[in-house]
């Protein structure tokens, strides 16, 4: 199945917030865009050939004496086109450069205007192990897996984006590539076909070499674009989107397309996907389960990430048991899929960068191990994450009777860990906090901002009282809170210094201290 590629542009068209025109040959020269917006330069050119491979396009934008040189890409029925995230207020001027006459040399201007509404600029690493905004608001990575997200269609990517704002979800990590869907297809495939597609029963199983049934130097630009209104989507509602470049899953043979055409890809894809102020890059899910890539090409795709995308967006890698070595100065922060939360600090020190576990199994009820977890060990796997300075991302399995995808690819939310995770979202960002750092050897897990805040998690103890090791000359005001019911108590009085508190003495407990 092919879709249109004019109607999928339009609808993108739609989607997007202050966007240049998009006037063929005719380069807009009044026009302005929020700053970390969109700025998009439509222009016709050849269609003759493969343009794909016989055009280069790219463009200078200036700012007073700043420059940033910006790759094209062929949108195809001869269009062309250069995306730009002004990242500064001001007039930016612009010029092409191409190998073709037609392209070359189109110049034009527009204002960068101070950003509104929920724009808060792509999010970034700060204080060494957490992240903020470009606006300077902490980030706390609330998110979940959905990898069909991207190419499952309507109306079960709609549903899905519904859920994630339902419950409060601030980041997704999806597929770029396909993987199987069952019996459902994709809305298109991510290259033109060499006749008729054959899909085959099982991943893995295709019968025949990928490039005798795709045209690999032929992006299908209806496949990217429809893409493109689900990251845009996910921006219009603050969610990031952590997109994953390859992965194992593989019912079409994407995963072996070769060196030369792994190369290309990557490249298409950053030219469409980088000016997008919600994008962060995973070059994999389980790196080491993809056989057909050697530690070389993973670091090599590093590379090209870093060389072709102007903004640097967020970097990372995921492993299923292999852990990739994180101290790579390529890698921005650790993607992990692990729930051994207690050797956080270990890998702190190796590798001096934010950790994120972002596959700790699933809440659910397959039969698969990793895929059956209880909504309180969900939860409980979230608060222990936070408790030693980290973040973990969310995941749900539940057997399907609805003909629905199960939640790790897409559609409905079924278990009950969700609200209580992003319970935690906005505990920590109601406090003020810019991130905790775990306790060293703690007794019972806990977390601080020093001298601001303090939280304790009791986990599955059943804690009747404790003395809580405050600091001296410092008044803090207190509150209890119940995990897995969502209450908040506020404890009588400020307390400083060595503070005997009476608790529950149940389960899935906590007290969070704020300066008073």
């Amino acid at each position: 199945m092919k879709l249109g590629a004019g109607a999928l542009a339009a609808g993108l068209a739609n989607a997007r917030t202050n966007a240049a025109p998009t006037v063929p040959n005719a380069p807009a020269s009044s026009t302005s865009v929020e700053q970390w917006g969109l700025f998009e330069l439509t222009l016709a050119g050849p269609s003759a050939g493969n343009p794909f491979l016989d055009t280069h396009l790219a463009a200078r934008f200036t700012l007073g004496h700043r420059s940033v040189d910006v790759k094209g890409f062929y949108d195809g029925e001869g269009r062309y086109k250069v995306r730009f995230q002004p990242d500064e207020l001001g007039r930016w001027s612009y010029e092409t450069t191409c190998n073709q006459k037609e392209l070359a040399g189109k110049a034009g201007a527009f204002d960068c205007i101070p950003a509104k509404g929920g724009n808060l600029g792509p999010v970034g690493v700060a204080h060494t192990f957490h992240f903020q905004y470009a606006t300077g608001k902490p980030y706390f990575p609330f998110g979940t897996t959905c990898y069909s997200y991207g190419f499952v269609g309507s109306p079960i990517d709609e549903m899905t984006l519904d859920e994630m704002v339902r419950v409060g979800f601030n980041k997704v990590r999806i597929c770029l590539l396909p993987k199987s869907l069952g019996k459902r297809k994709p809305v298109a495939m991510p290259f033109e076909s060499i006749g008729a597609v054959v899909e085959p029963e099982k991943e893995n199983d295709w019968k025949t070499p990928i490039s005798a049934r795709f045209d690999l130097t032929r992006p299908n630009p209806a496949y990217f674009a429809h893409f493109e209104e689900r990251i845009l989507a996910l921006q219009k509602v603050g969610i990031e989107a952590d997109i994953i470049l390859f992965h194992p899953y593989d019912a079409h043979g994407f995963s072996a397309m070769g060196e030369e055409a792994d190369d290309r890809y990557l490249r298409y894809a950053v030219a469409r996907l980088s000016a997008f102020r919600n994008v962060w890059w995973s070059v994999a899910n389980e790196f080491d389960l993809v056989k057909s890539k050697s530690m070389k090409d993973w670091d090599r795709f590093f590379r090209i990430l870093q060389e072709e995308d102007p903004y640097s967006r967020l970097r990372s890698i995921h492993h299923s048991k292999v852990i990739y070595d994180h101290s790579k100065p390529w890698c921005t922060h650790a993607s992990l899929q692990e729930y051994d939360f207690e050797k956080t600090a270990d890998r702190f020190r190796a590798w001096n960068k934010p950790v994120l576990y972002d596959e700790i199994q699933y809440e659910g009820n397959i039969a698969r191990r990793w895929g059956n977890l209880s909504a309180e060990e969900m939860t409980h796997r979230f608060w222990r994450a936070i408790a030693n300075g980290a973040y973990a991302t969310h995941g749900e399995t539940f057997q399907q009777t609805d003909d629905l995808p199960v939640w790790s690819d897409a559609g409905k939310l079924r278990g009950q860990s969700a609200e209580r995770i992003t319970f935690l979202r906005k505990l920590l960002e109601d406090s003020g906090t810019t991130g905790l750092t775990g306790a060293v050897d703690p007794y019972y897990l806990n977390a601080f901002e020093l001298d601001r805040i303090y939280l304790w998690y009791f986990d599955y103890h059943c804690v009747g009282e404790y003395e809580f090791p405050l600091p001296e000359k410092v008044s803090f005001r207190a509150t209890l809170i119940d995990v897995f019911a969502m209450t908040k108590t506020p404890i009588e009085g400020t307390f400083t210094g060595k503070s005997k508190i009476e608790l529950p003495g149940k389960p899935y407990q906590a007290v969070l201290f704020e300066k008073a």
